[in-house]
């Protein structure tokens, strides 16, 4: 499924605002700001319109898989 360019934007922004409001207070909280900032930096691979770079993000993205699994709140 491919995303607009819009959808893209959107998330980045999204990403960005999470990240600037982010305390890191221990070690969970720089794993969750490690992965957004490799959000963030996909995202841009996405928007600039590299197709190799944004075929081996999603590449890599593919296989990272969805990581571990969260605790229910």
């Amino acid at each position: 499924m491919a995303l607009s360019r819009r959808v893209v934007e959107t998330l980045l922004d999204l990403v960005e605002i999470k990240l600037s409001c982010m305390e890191v207070h221990d070690r969970e909280d720089s794993r969750e700001a490690t992965c957004l900032e490799s959000c963030r930096q996909e995202l841009q691979i996405l928007l600039s319109g590299g197709s190799a770079a944004g075929d081996a993000g999603m590449a890599a993205f593919a296989k990272r898989g969805k990581g571990r699994a969260r605790a229910a709140v």
